[in-house]
């Protein structure tokens, strides 16, 4: 009897810590929905409704319920860091460009300053002359007062256009602080940036030394678009990227060949580089997580891998051997 009533009552006591796990796990998932960063209202909202419609569904405190959010909020929450970079890559922009329109009307300014005081200046002293003159004496008082009040005017629009030139360098400065903190607050995701088929086409034109070409092929990221939307292929582009860059040495020149091929440039051996694409095609193949309306779906890949050897062949066989590959796939 005491053992049993030890048991149930260390089961009681599992059964409220999952409880009290359970609770803390969905007031996360709203607490993530309320303190949401505010970016474009439209998207801010749906994310919000997302999270909140996630942590109801997360209740349940079911084993499947509990393992299906927790591949939804991982979505969600890199859908809205890619949404946030790229809303913070435009802003840079634009501040770059009102930055730049400031830089030139400034330079505008003080390149005209100089040259329009100068010939008022000289217009003024012309005047005076002339006033002094027995044929301007007539008049002479009346040209003084006109030149003195006009001299006065001058000097106060001269004092106010420094102001201004002022206020527009302090301003330029607080832009060019502003472009900075958000230049490092941009830099998410940079490395999935690849070259495209011209651009790798030249570099295996113009390499000196010996290279290895890995080829992949990912089929699904087409499928994945007419199953569902653009927005779950480029979800499942850009998870298959990331991955594809993290399992090849920084020294790897990658480009996408085409929708679904692509072509990584290594400075390695063959034998080096038929290990590292054994590793890809194992690794990358298979379902990825995305979103499509706050909801996890799971696209696949299945990755063709090959490798292509340039010692002793010319750029162009080369480049015909990876067409080949990747148009015979």
């Amino acid at each position: 009897m005491i053992s049993i009533r030890g048991s149930m009552i260390e089961l009681e006591k599992c059964h409220q810590d999952r409880l009290l796990a359970v609770d803390c796990y969905v007031a996360a998932i709203k607490n993530l929905a309320n303190y949401t960063v505010e970016l474009e209202p439209d998207f801010t909202e749906s994310q919000k409704q997302y999270l909140n419609a996630l942590a109801s569904e997360a209740s349940a405190g079911t084993r499947e319920a509990l393992s299906e959010s927790q591949a939804t909020l991982r979505g969600l929450l890199r859908d809205y860091r890619d949404r946030t970079a790229a809303y913070v890559r435009n802003l840079r922009s634009e501040l770059e460009g009102t930055a730049n329109a400031l830089e030139q009307i400034l330079g505008s300014m003080e390149q005209s300053d100089g040259d329009h005081e100068s010939r008022l200046r000289g217009a003024l002293g012309k005047l005076r002359e002339v006033s002094r003159t027995p044929e301007g004496r007539a008049i002479g008082d009346v040209v003084l007062s006109a030149v003195d009040a006009i001299d006065q005017s001058l000097e106060q629009i001269r004092k106010e256009h420094q102001l201004t030139v002022s206020q527009l360098q302090v301003e330029m400065g607080m832009l060019h602080k502003r472009i900075d903190s958000l230049e490092a607050a941009a830099t998410l995701d940079r490395f999935t940036e690849f070259y495209n088929r011209r651009e790798m086409e030249e570099r295996i034109r113009a390499a000196a030394d010996p290279y290895t070409l890995l080829l992949v092929r990912a089929s699904g990221l087409r499928l994945a678009e007419i199953q569902y939307k653009a927005d779950v292929a480029a979800q499942l582009t850009a998870a298959f990227t990331k991955r594809f860059r993290s399992t090849l040495p920084p020294s790897a020149i990658i480009a996408r060949w085409a929708s679904e091929d692509f072509v990584a440039m290594l400075p390695l051996t063959q034998p080096e580089v038929t290990a590292i694409g054994k590793g890809v095609g194992a690794q990358l193949s298979g379902s990825y997580a995305c979103l499509l309306d706050g909801k996890t779906v799971r696209p696949g890949l299945q990755l063709s891998v090959a490798v292509v050897d340039s010692e002793g062949a010319p750029a162009d066989r080369v480049i015909d051997r990876v067409k080949g590959f990747l148009v015979g796939s």
